[in-house]
């Protein structure tokens, strides 16, 4: 089992950059696909972006491409997820998750979510 800390959010203007830090807890970390997901107030929760166990596989959602970059460091049970370039539709509560199989992209496929960081970008 692994338990999920997000940080990083917060507020800031159209253009700008954030780097989202997700620390996990667990000796078997390194053994889980990480992804990121967001949700903005009204709408469903989406795929942003997600990373294999041996970081050889990356996959984004296109409505980031070029802009977020995602990462981990297995030393430090931690995964990234860097923003440029935000816009106001990236405003959203931001979480991190973890899966064991399955797809990089399927919400239903990540077994281990943290609680969020809320991501705010004003225009």
């Amino acid at each position: 089992q692994v338990q999920l800390v997000e940080s990083g959010g917060g507020l800031v203007q159209a253009g700008g950059s954030l780097r989202l830090s997700c620390a996990a807890s667990g000796r078997t970390f390194s053994s889980y696909g990480m992804g990121w997901f967001r949700q903005a107030p009204g709408k469903t929760r989406e795929f942003v972006a997600a990373i294999s166990w041996s970081r050889v596989a990356t996959d984004y959602a296109d409505s980031v491409k070029g802009r977020f970059t995602i990462s981990r460091d297995n030393a430090k049970n931690t995964v990234y997820l860097q923003m440029n370039s935000l816009k106001p539709e990236d405003t959203a509560v931001y979480y991190c998750a973890a899966r064991v199989r399955g797809s990089m992209t399927q919400i239903s496929d990540y077994e281990y979510w943290g609680q969020g960081t809320q991501v705010t970008v004003s225009s």
